[in-house]
């Protein structure tokens, strides 16, 4: 029995059968990278990292952009039967071959950033987005600061963020890796000082000391370059001394022992010390602040026991604790070792309160031997010393010095004119009480000049004023002076012993704070 067609069933119109083979393409494609691999109907060749690749020009114009251009276009290449390519590597490339004739490749973390570089270069847009993804999944510690580089020279914005983020929040894992190690000091420099790195200032200094370890013999001569952009005033003690000062590479290193002895002495004396590395980081949570202490209303009676705090950076001011016992007036108030102080007021008060910073308490500590107030304190050398002032029927002469680890007052020589409401200041290892009443009706235009090595006051050039109520603040070597209801603010250089006039006030004003304050 046979099988047949009957012909009056079959359309007279001619069809379209539509034939599918699903691996027919994927079978050319392994074919054509065959004849590659073997040079068979191959009609140029890419001369890549002093390899030779044969090539089939249909294929590489269908593929790419690029060769689209240089193979149809006017360029010398479309005449020529090898072609130099500049910037790839050997393995890239045949990586990048085998994509284009295959449409397929195998990419994993060692391999993914060459074959990125080549097929954005040779404008392969689907490999470059398959190799970015890959690379986006797989930022981490190890490769971020080189993912950063190659972020920065191809425009990726969203790699470079990610990769920057990791980097900002995670440092010191950062710095242990070989990259890191690896970076030249320009680079290990720009990472350290930067303001964004959320790390303790420990781990900036810890990374600083690992690179150079990593090659100690041709880098321990950037131990001061490192070092001297580190805030090693504000060092832990304990990491201070248990780690930077027992590395052996610090120890042997001349040129670091100014800053290390610039740190000692800032432990001590407090902000007497001033440099770029006594100011805290903005990121390191902790900011010199303006602090604002007591006080009284309008009405001039009521007085306030409120403190204060203004963060210039933020321009936030921030309520603190109050101070201790009942409101004051005409007390004095100081800073020495990161703490505030304030001693006398009135009415002949010899109380003395530490405000412990770290704690945000006031602390009673040991009184002064003389009650006073209307007189000045300023810290000198990493002690207090509290200058004149008012008993309540005389002007006082009497200074006294207050050592905070012994808590001890002791009496030391006494002012040659006994004042109140004078400006006192330090500046250059002495102690200045300026102008100041002496009398109920009386002001002065003395300028008396304290050596604590000495423990002598002598006269310097008189101020070219005579006021109470002023302000005296250190600057640079020179003695600022306004306040008394001046209008102009005075400087004084103990240099050359000479008072100048250097500028006009907008109000005249008195009984003011002024401070000094470390330029952003």
């Amino acid at each position: 029995m046979g099988f047949g067609i009957n012909s009056e069933l079959i359309d007279s119109r001619s069809e379209v059968i539509l034939c599918s083979g699903s691996s027919h393409a994927e079978n050319i494609l392994m074919v054509l990278n065959a004849y590659r691999r073997s040079g068979t109907f191959t009609d140029v060749v890419l001369w890549v990292d002093g390899c030779e690749f044969p090539c089939h020009r249909a294929t590489l114009c269908a593929s790419s952009p690029f060769f689209h251009a240089m193979f149809c276009g006017s360029f010398q290449e479309s005449k020529q039967n090898k072609v130099k390519l500049e910037g790839i590597s050997r393995k890239a490339m045949e990586h990048l071959l085998d994509f284009l004739y295959e449409g397929k490749l195998n990419l994993d973390k060692e391999n993914v950033e060459s074959v990125f570089q080549a097929a954005h270069q040779l404008v392969v847009s689907d490999l470059s987005t398959a190799c970015l993804n890959l690379l986006e999944k797989n930022v981490g510690p190890a490769n971020c600061l080189g993912l950063i580089k190659l972020a920065d020279l191809y425009s990726l914005g969203p790699l470079q963020d990610e990769c920057q983020n990791l980097l900002m929040h995670n440092f010191e894992e950062v710095s242990k890796h070989q990259e890191f190690l690896s970076l030249p000091v320009a680079r290990v420099l720009e990472l350290l000082t930067c303001e964004s790195l959320q790390v303790p200032e420990e781990v900036r200094v810890e990374s600083a000391l690992r690179w150079v370890h990593h090659q100690p013999v041709d880098r321990k001569h950037h131990l001061k370059e490192l070092l001297e952009q580190m805030r090693l005033p504000l060092l832990d003690p304990a990491f201070f001394s248990g780690t930077l000062e027992a590395d052996e590479l610090v120890l042997d290193c001349r040129d670091c022992r100014p800053l290390l002895q610039e740190a000692r002495r800032y432990r001590v004396y407090g902000r007497e010390v001033s440099s770029p590395r006594t100011r805290p980081r903005r990121s390191s949570g902790s900011a010199e602040m303006m602090v604002v202490i007591g006080g009284c209303l309008k009405n001039r009676f009521s007085r306030l026991s409120l403190m204060e705090m203004l963060n210039p950076l933020t321009g936030d001011w921030i309520s603190s604790v109050a101070l201790p016992g009942y409101p004051k007036s005409d007390f004095a108030a100081c800073e020495l070792q990161n703490n505030i102080y304030i001693s006398g007021g009135q009415l002949n008060s010899a109380d003395v309160w530490r405000f412990m910073s770290h704690i945000n308490q006031w602390v009673r500590v040991r009184g002064l031997c003389q009650g006073r107030w209307r007189h000045k304190m300023v810290s000198l050398r990493g002690k207090l010393y509290v200058v004149g002032g008012y008993n309540g029927r005389e002007r006082l002469s009497a200074v006294e010095c207050y050592n905070p680890h012994e808590n001890t007052w002791t009496s030391v020589c006494d002012l040659l004119l006994a004042v109140s409401w004078a400006a006192a200041v330090a500046c250059d290892g002495k102690l200045y009480s300026i102008s100041g009443a002496v009398s109920d009706h009386t002001n002065t235009d003395k300028v008396q000049c304290y050596d604590p090595v000495t423990n002598r006051w002598t006269y310097v050039t008189s101020c070219p004023f005579s006021q109470r109520s002023l302000s005296a603040v250190s600057l640079n070597g020179s003695i600022y002076v306004t306040g008394g209801l001046l209008n102009e603010l005075f400087c004084y250089t103990p240099s050359t012993d000479v008072w100048t006039s250097v500028a006009v006030l907008p109000i005249k004003l008195a009984c003011l704070g002024l401070l000094e304050r470390s330029a952003d």
